[in-house]
C-alpha cells in the first residue's frame, strides 16, 4: 500500500512575491463558465484560466540551463533525475546562516535527492523571507556534486547567498547536470531517510526553470 504524500510546495496564487525584483505572477480568466454557456449544449460550462510569470515562481526547479547556454534544458532532464527518488533531508545548523560540509551524512548519498531543512519557509509571505537567509557553502555543492547525487534542494529563498554575485553552488551542481530545487517547503514533516521525492517539471524546450508541485511519498 503507497505510504502518506507529503506536500512540499507553496501554491502559486496572483501578486505572490517570490524573489526581490522578479514580477509577480498576475493570473487572470480568458474564458469564464458563464461566458463558455454559448459554446456549449445547455447545463455545460468551462473555465479557462490565463498566468503571466516568469518562471522563477513558487516551488521552482532549475535544470542546468538556468546556468549554463550549453546544458539540458526542462525538455532535456531524465525522468530518473526527478521522479521517484530516494530522499534525505540534512538539517541546517542550530546558528548561522551558512550550511557547511559538517552538516552532511557521512553515507553514501549517490542517486539520492538531498533536501536541506533550514526552517527558513516559515518566513514565507513575510519581508522577513527576503532578508539575509540561509544557504550552502560551496564545498557543499562540491561534495555532493562529486557524490553523484540526483537532486538537491532547499527551504529557503535561495541554495547561494545572494549577498553578492557570485553563484558557487548552482555553478557547481548544475554543471555536474544535478537540478535544484528551491523554496521548498513543510520539510518538517519528512523524516531523515525513508521517503521517495518527486519534482517534475513540464516539459518545456528552451527553458532553464519553471514551477513544481514537488512531494514526497513515505516509504
Amino acid at each position: 500500500m503507497p505510504g502518506r504524500l507529503v506536500d512540499l510546495s507553496h501554491a502559486v496564487e496572483h501578486g505572490l512575491r517570490t524573489y526581490p525584483g522578479l514580477p509577480e505572477p498576475a493570473i487572470s480568466t480568458y474564458l469564464s463558465h458563464d461566458a463558455s454557456r454559448e459554446r456549449y449544449a445547455p447545463g455545460t460550462e468551462f473555465h479557462i484560466g490565463r498566468i503571466e510569470m516568469v518562471a522563477n515562481t513558487g516551488t521552482y526547479l532549475d535544470s542546468p540551463f538556468h546556468r549554463y547556454r550549453d546544458g539540458a534544458d526542462l525538455s532535456g532532464l531524465p525522468l530518473e533525475s526527478l521522479a521517484d527518488l530516494r530522499g534525505r533531508v540534512v538539517d541546517g545548523p542550530a546558528s548561522g546562516r551558512r550550511v557547511t560540509a559538517s552538516e552532511l551524512p557521512d553515507t553514501d548519498l549517490a542517486g539520492q535527492a538531498v533536501l536541506f531543512r533550514t526552517g527558513w519557509s516559515r518566513h514565507w509571505g513575510t519581508p522577513r523571507y527576503f532578508e539575509p537567509h540561509p544557504f550552502l557553502d560551496g564545498e557543499v555543492a562540491k561534495r555532493l556534486a562529486a557524490a553523484r547525487v540526483a537532486l538537491v534542494g532547499i527551504d529557503s529563498l535561495n541554495i547561494d547567498d545572494t549577498q553578492g554575485g557570485e553563484r558557487p553552488v548552482h555553478s557547481a551542481l548544475l554543471r555536474a547536470g544535478i537540478p535544484i530545487v528551491e523554496h521548498l517547503t513543510g520539510l518538517d514533516a519528512l523524516p531523515t531517510s525513508g521517503f521517495r521525492l518527486f519534482a517534475v517539471p513540464v516539459k518545456v524546450r528552451g527553458m532553464g526553470t519553471i514551477p513544481v508541485r514537488a512531494f514526497a511519498r513515505l516509504d
